[in-house]
């Protein structure tokens, strides 16, 4: 007969031994006690990526902004110096003379704003408070918007009529100095849509 062993394996163990928790179809599962650590990582998670999508706003605006800049200049500037004689005078038509005008306004404009954003972006304090920068920006770019499309608007029909005419270096020059003043336009039209996304989540309180 075979001996019974006073210490026995834990293969000889029945199953009912093991700890309850450990048995197969308990149903027992493990509850956290980190709720509030992960409610917390949530929060943060969200302020982070609050955070970095204002900073590609800010950083897409201020691109638009140095677009606008870049095509404003070169629109006046090309106008500006479309005089080769007679009626060839940019200053003798009132169209023309707009479009220089409201050019070097959205420069000034452009100009302004990116100096403002590369001020902020760079770690100093917004030169604009911040409760009014948001209302700033937005006024500020459709107004300037709005002015560009007006002085399109005025000179395309006169440069059209010169064209059926007689097309030449004066003419050349203008359509030119439209087209900037257009892609202009589209740049400080798509930055008054992030201005007014911007101000729409923008808290008074």
């Amino acid at each position: 007969m075979a001996a019974v062993s006073d210490n026995p394996t834990p293969e000889n163990l029945p199953e009912s031994s093991a700890p309850p928790d450990l048995e197969k179809g308990s149903g027992a599962a493990p509850t956290s006690t980190a709720t509030g650590e992960g409610s917390g990582d949530a929060a943060v998670g969200a302020v982070v990526r609050r955070w970095r999508r204002e900073d590609m706003l800010d950083k897409a605006t201020l691109l638009l902004r140095a677009a606008t800049w870049l095509f404003s200049v070169i629109s006046f500037m090309v106008m500006a110096s479309n005089k080769h004689g007679d009626w060839k005078e940019f200053g003798k038509y009132e169209e023309y003379r707009y479009i220089v005008a409201i050019g070097v306004f959205a420069f000034l404009y452009s100009m302004a704003q990116v100096v403002r954003h590369v001020h902020r972006l760079s770690g100093g304090n917004d030169l604009i408070p911040a409760r009014y920068g948001g209302i700033v920006d937005f006024a500020g770019d459709q107004v300037t918007a709005y002015l560009l499309m007006s002085s399109l608007s005025a000179a395309i029909p006169i440069t059209n009529r010169m064209r059926e005419g007689v097309d030449n270096m004066f003419t050349d020059s203008s359509a030119a100095s439209i087209s900037m003043a257009f892609f202009a336009f589209v740049a400080l039209a798509l930055s008054s849509l992030i201005s007014g996304f911007k101000l729409c989540k923008q808290p008074y309180i």
